[in-house]
C-alpha cells in the first residue's frame, strides 16, 4: 500500500565479491523482480497473466540506527 512502510527480512542467495584491502562495499540493489527467472510482475493489481497494463513500481529502502544491514566476512586463509 503506498505510504505504508513494511518490516522485511530478506534472505539473500549466496554470493562472493573480492575487493582490495581497505575497500568497502557499499551498494546494494533491491528490487521487486527478477525477471526472466520469475514471470513480470506488472504491480497493477490484475490476475497474474492476465494483466493489461503495467504499473512501475518505486521501491524506498527506510534505515535509522535501529536497523541496520549485516554482513558476515568469511575469509579464507
Amino acid at each position: 500500500m503506498p505510504g505504508e512502510v513494511y518490516r522485511f527480512t530478506i534472505q539473500l542467495f549466496p554470493t562472493s565479491q573480492r575487493l582490495q584491502g581497505g575497500a568497502q562495499a557499499s551498494r546494494l540493489d533491491i528490487s521487486s523482480s527478477n525477471f526472466p527467472r520469475f514471470d513480470i510482475n506488472p504491480n497493477s493489481g490484475e490476475p497474474l497473466n492476465q494483466h493489461r497494463r503495467m504499473v512501475k513500481a518505486t521501491n524506498t529502502i527506510y534505515h535509522d540506527a535501529r536497523i541496520r544491514l549485516m554482513c558476515t566476512a568469511i575469509i579464507p586463509r
